[in-house]
């Protein structure tokens, strides 16, 4: 299993994945919003997304888990 980290304190703006969802090695999970830039947070493995962590909307900040693929 491997955890997806936020690498900076950003808004979720969209999530492309659902929980059970099967996702391919460079695949874009979700986008966050900072500063009026969009940042893709892409599945670096592939795998199922066993837990998804954050939801449309969410304020996330550095190291907080994005999701888990297993």
């Amino acid at each position: 299993m491997a955890e997806v980290l936020a690498e900076m304190t950003a808004n979720v703006w969209k999530v492309l994945v659902a929980q059970g969802e099967s996702v391919s090695d460079g695949d874009v999970l979700v986008i966050l919003e900072s500063m009026k830039m969009e940042i893709p947070i892409i599945a670096e493995e592939d795998g199922t997304i066993i837990e998804l962590k954050v939801a449309e909307g969410d304020v996330i900040h550095e190291d907080d888990v994005i999701a888990v693929i297993g």
